[in-house]
């Protein structure tokens, strides 16, 4: 099947939003924390090899792998199979071939914003290698597993989830499109749709329902993004067709279908749910994915970290104390949650939602990636003594592997949005992560961390050296050049403990969770200091067990087990000082507890790396 029809052929206007994202490419990392972590990401990218992404397509599509050659062997021990990629990823496995779906989505998002000429010929060879599976295998079939496997989903037999597999190919496909014009990419894409479609179509309603309980990845999300990329009506077909009544009508009724569900299966719905409203424009769709949040957050609460699952199921409301283990916030669920968290926040306008995204940024995305090898930590536990389990990379292949290499090519995009109105052009600057901007209408921003920690304000004298209440604060400077009159919008964070210092701008006005700044047509300078203090956060369920959080990020203490410390949790200084006080001016210095029986030294949870840590502490009163 080709793709044929305009997008024009099908009525979908796009709901207005709040805010704009700017297109990939338009904002690029400058160095810091999360440009460093970016580079780790795009090494990994380009370290791996399009046979050996292929090799599960290769072989359902009967081409064997000295057949389709792409480099001459290098060595021994790729010549014996031992570069090949295991784990999930072993031949045979029920998810084989996930990952280059994942790699493809990651690599296109890199290409576009730095134009990374090797990333850039390992995707065409990708490209190529797909191509020539989907003409082997005949009928659009395009995928690692074979479609037994969909035969088995329908029976009822045992199978583990092919339409999650064989969604992140068609991710992959769709997002090489859409970010680099890659034409070939949708019409691989168009033609498998074609022959799902063809399948679903033999079941009636109730049946495919039944097959829909059985997790789909983000299924939804592929047919609402080709709906809008080809306009072709067998997508609303498939929306249709994809649509979990279960979830869906449970959420729309007010109903808890969450709690002890599997998470990462419901999110990627609701993410498919927020872009076919975007694309058809009916609201249903939009009470769905609002439902969706007020159930999984704002009725349920979050660990201190922002992470909100157990062993990857959602916790019941507000009980988290029992659920501190080895498995707690799975990384897939955190990556789909920033995602929808920056979908409503481009909806609404509302910047608490990406107060939410910097907590699960910094102690999650962050911190679930290896500082050193940039590998991933499936899970964050947050029992005492706890260590990360790090992946390998080539032996693992993880879901969570998959949306760690997307994550990190995705930081830019989560800080800048503009918006126009009568009073001409808003750029709102939603995260303090440093970035270079192109504008529309030929503006350019930029924003700098200037300082994290080593900010001393006007009542300095009143704290002793080392005091945890010497005032600290996050120092950003954001510079506009544009041609365009309107304002900048700074985000203040939740996190913020008075008011915030502006210097260099005339008029700033605080709005609620805002500075609004007016920019004159030419260039526009402002920094501000958002000063905080180390706050003690208690776990929703007990108020006795706390874990210490500076700004966004919380702090881990270095110890092997869980131990108690003493003082009052509602004032940090009777239980921590700050560490190492010559170097304020270095990001988050560290903490040190006082007047316990044991020292303990406390480190912001990102740099852990093989460290074993405790990040909630029971507090006895002094």
């Amino acid at each position: 099947m080709t793709a044929t029809a305009a997008p024009s052929d099908v009525d979908h206007p796009r709901p207005p939003a709040a805010l704009t994202a700017l297109p990939p490419g338009a904002a690029r990392l400058r160095p810091g924390l999360f440009e460093d972590r970016r580079r780790l990401n795009r090494d990994y990218l380009r370290s791996l090899r399009a046979p050996n992404l292929l090799q599960n397509h290769l072989i359902e599509a009967g081409i064997g792998s000295q057949a389709w050659h792409l480099h001459p062997s290098r060595d021994d021990a790729e010549s014996r199979g031992l570069d090949r990629h295991w784990g999930w990823e072993t031949p045979g496995s029920l998810l084989r071939g996930h990952f280059v779906g994942h790699w493809l989505s990651a690599a296109a998002r890199e290409i576009a914003v730095t134009g990374d000429a090797h990333l850039r010929a390992t995707l065409g060879e990708v490209l190529d290698g797909l191509e020539l599976c989907q003409r082997e295998n005949g009928d659009g079939w395009v995928f690692a597993i074979p479609p037994a496997f969909l035969d088995r989903l329908a029976d009822g037999r045992e199978v583990w989830a092919p339409q999650y597999d064989m969604h992140k190919t068609l991710m992959g496909l769709v997002d090489v499109s859409r970010e680099l014009g890659e034409e070939r990419a949708r019409q691989i894409a168009h033609a498998a749709a074609g022959r799902l479609l063809g399948w679903a179509r033999t079941f009636d309603d109730d049946s495919f329902q039944r097959i829909l309980e059985v997790e789909t990845g983000g299924m939804l999300e592929v047919w609402a993004d080709l709906l809008e990329a080809t306009g072709d009506p067998m997508y609303l077909e498939l929306l249709d067709r994809y649509t979990h009544r279960s979830l869906f009508d449970g959420l729309l009724a007010g109903r808890d279908v969450l709690t002890n569900m599997h998470a990462n299966t419901t999110i990627p719905e609701i993410l498919g749910a927020a872009r076919a409203y975007e694309v058809t424009g009916d609201e249903r769709w939009q009470r769905i994915v609002t439902a969706y949040w007020d159930s999984a957050v704002t009725q349920r609460g979050t660990f201190a970290t922002g992470g909100q699952t157990s062993g990857e199921i959602w916790t019941p409301p507000h009980a988290f104390a029992s659920r501190r283990g080895e498995k707690t916030q799975e990384h897939c669920a955190v990556y789909n949650m920033i995602r929808l968290a920056d979908t409503l926040l481009r909806w609404t306008g509302d910047l608490a939602y990406a107060d939410y995204i910097e907590k699960n940024l910094y102690n999650g995305i962050l911190a679930q990636q290896h500082p050193g090898t940039g590998m991933v930590a499936y899970f964050l536990p947050l029992h005492g003594g706890a260590r990360k389990a790090w992946g390998s990379p080539t032996e693992d292949f993880w879901c969570c592997h998959g949306t760690l290499v997307q994550a990190h090519t995705r930081h830019a995009s989560l800080g800048v949005y503009t918006a126009s109105d009568d009073d001409g052009a808003t750029v709102t600057v939603a995260q303090y992560i440093p970035v270079e901007a192109d504008l529309p209408g030929g503006g350019r921003l930029t924003v700098e961390l200037v300082d994290h920690a080593g900010y001393v304000g006007p009542d300095s004298n009143a704290g002793e050296a080392g005091d945890l209440h010497r005032p600290r604060a996050w120092r950003v400077r954001v510079r506009l050049d544009s041609p365009v009159a309107g304002r900048l919008r700074l985000r203040v964070p939740e996190w913020t403990d008075g008011e915030p210092a502006v210097r260099g701008a005339e008029g700033a006005t605080r709005r609620g969770d805002t500075l609004e700044v007016p920019h004159a047509a030419g260039i526009t300078t402002v920094e501000v200091d958002f000063p905080h203090t180390v706050r003690a956060v208690p776990i929703p369920d007990d108020p006795t067990t706390v874990a210490f959080v500076e700004g966004p990020v919380v702090l881990a203490g270095l110890v092997d087990a869980e131990i108690t410390l003493s003082g009052d949790a509602a004032r940090p200084e009777t239980i921590l000082a700050v560490d190492n006080e010559r170097q304020w001016s270095q990001w988050l210095t560290g903490y040190r507890t006082v007047g316990q029986p044991r020292s303990v030294r406390l480190a912001p949870l990102h740099a852990i790396a093989d460290e074993s840590f405790s990040v909630y502490f029971p507090i006895h009163p002094a």
